[in-house]
């Protein structure tokens, strides 16, 4: 089964690849040369998930699904939340948002975080699903590890004595949130099948 993927991130392109069963393919925007931005103007990850999934499923006409994913840390009343790829400015790089995140979080003791990732599927008739997926951590003092990308050098899950930098991919896969949102949306795409 091919899914019709709305993002132009190769990263999650490629970490969605890796936790997809067997017989399922994935193709992402650029795949489909479409090489437009939508642009994210949900105030909640829900919405910015739809929003992508409803441009998609609008130009394509097919079934398609988008995902939206939030760091949110306790002490910063949860954020970068929603504005997490842009938490230090819309050119910024992930560099730049853990700087500023390290940063807000200063020396506070609380560290206490989460990643969510919501995944919006449009099927075929043009009903809209949601999916979740929550990992509990903290954020760490410093950045560790060189594997992953965006915060995942600053993200310890609970558990752990690792953030996910420094995880194996099928290991991080096996425990994130992304990994866990796309499993319910694969448990309920083979249900919708039997």
């Amino acid at each position: 089964m091919n899914l019709i993927f709305a993002t132009h991130n190769q990263h999650k392109a490629k970490e969605l690849k890796a936790i997809l069963p067997e017989g399922y393919s994935l193709q992402s925007l650029t795949e489909l040369g479409m090489h437009e931005d939508i642009p994210e103007t949900g105030t909640t990850l829900e919405e910015n998930a739809l929003i992508k999934a409803r441009y998609l499923y609008q130009h394509k006409g097919e079934a398609c699904f988008a995902d939206d994913t939030g760091l949110e840390v306790e002490a910063l009343d949860g954020a970068p939340g929603v504005y997490s790829a842009r938490y230090a400015g819309e050119e910024a790089d992930a560099a730049a948002n853990i700087q500023k995140l390290l940063e807000a979080l200063g020396e506070k003791l609380d560290r206490q975080a989460r990643f969510r990732t919501v995944i919006a599927y449009i099927d075929e008739r043009g009903q809209e699903h949601l999916f979740e997926g929550v990992v509990k951590g903290r954020i760490t003092i410093t950045e560790q590890g060189s594997d992953g990308f965006g915060y995942d050098p600053v993200f310890q899950p609970e558990g752990y004595h690792q953030t996910f930098a420094q995880m194996s991919a099928s290991e991080k896969n096996e425990i994130s949130h992304r990994g866990k949102a796309v499993r319910q949306f694969i448990r309920f795409l083979r249900d919708q099948k039997s």
